[in-house]
């Protein structure tokens, strides 16, 4: 009997799992249409204001899974935008690093801040045990999904 009521949370987990991650990018498609913003370009400002420094294209391409040239256009539609300018590494001079505008960012974030109001209530039904189990399935699915994205990356594209 316990094989049969796992596998019925595993069907379950995996239908709110489809549904969740739909849903999401759903309203992540909201928010960059509410900003008048491509959705991946949400998502470089939202992985960039986590960032503890400055980035260069390359490592922008990393971060977002973009190819070089799809993550230099992401830059130059953003500093067209007044989300990001390009500066001179003072470490190195050869290179280029991508910061955010903060004056510019702070609309996203104050979206994001408005939104996350009730985000912040629905955490606030878990107990602190449940915020950690989520909090490592999250951090596992994200590595996963890189590591899912790379072998899908790797293989030919269907005819």
């Amino acid at each position: 009997m316990t094989g049969t009521r796992r596998e019925r949370l595993y069907e379950e987990l995996s239908m709110a799992s489809r549904r969740y991650m739909a849903a999401y990018v759903l309203f992540n498609q909201a928010v960059a249409d509410h900003l008048g913003l491509h959705p991946t370009d949400v998502q470089c400002l939202s992985l960039m204001t986590a960032a503890p420094e400055p980035l260069t294209v390359k490592q922008i391409a990393e971060l977002t899974g973009l190819t070089a040239g799809s993550a230099t256009r992401l830059v130059d539609r953003l500093e067209r935008g007044g989300y990001m300018v390009r500066t001179p590494d003072r470490q190195d001079r050869r290179r280029v690093l991508v910061a955010l505008v903060p004056e510019r960012v702070a609309r996203v974030t104050a979206l994001w801040d408005d939104l996350g109001a009730s985000w912040q209530a629905l955490y606030g039904e878990h107990t602190e045990e449940e915020l950690e189990v989520i909090t490592r399935h999250l951090r596992r699915a994200h590595d996963l999904s890189h590591v899912q994205m790379d072998r899908l990356r790797s293989r030919p594209k269907p005819a």
